[in-house]
């Protein structure tokens, strides 16, 4: 198991630009202790909004530093 924690984040965007979240669609989903889970829950969620062509989720771990 890992010592990092994972997250689902997104939601709905408000172009394609992808660049704002449409308030009120925003969803945190997690901690999760290791990167299955996490994708595990982004399959989930991707599943679920698949008809929303605006709705986007990555998965993030908790402290890694943005390249």
């Amino acid at each position: 198991m890992s010592k990092h924690r994972y997250w689902v984040i997104g939601g709905e965007y408000a172009s394609t630009a992808f660049d704002r979240v449409v308030e009120g669609t925003e969803r945190i989903l997690g901690p999760y202790r290791c990167p299955q889970e996490a994708h595990k829950a982004w399959e989930e969620v991707a599943v679920e909004t698949r008809s929303i062509c605006l709705a986007r989720f990555t998965i993030v771990q908790e402290g890694a530093r943005a390249a």
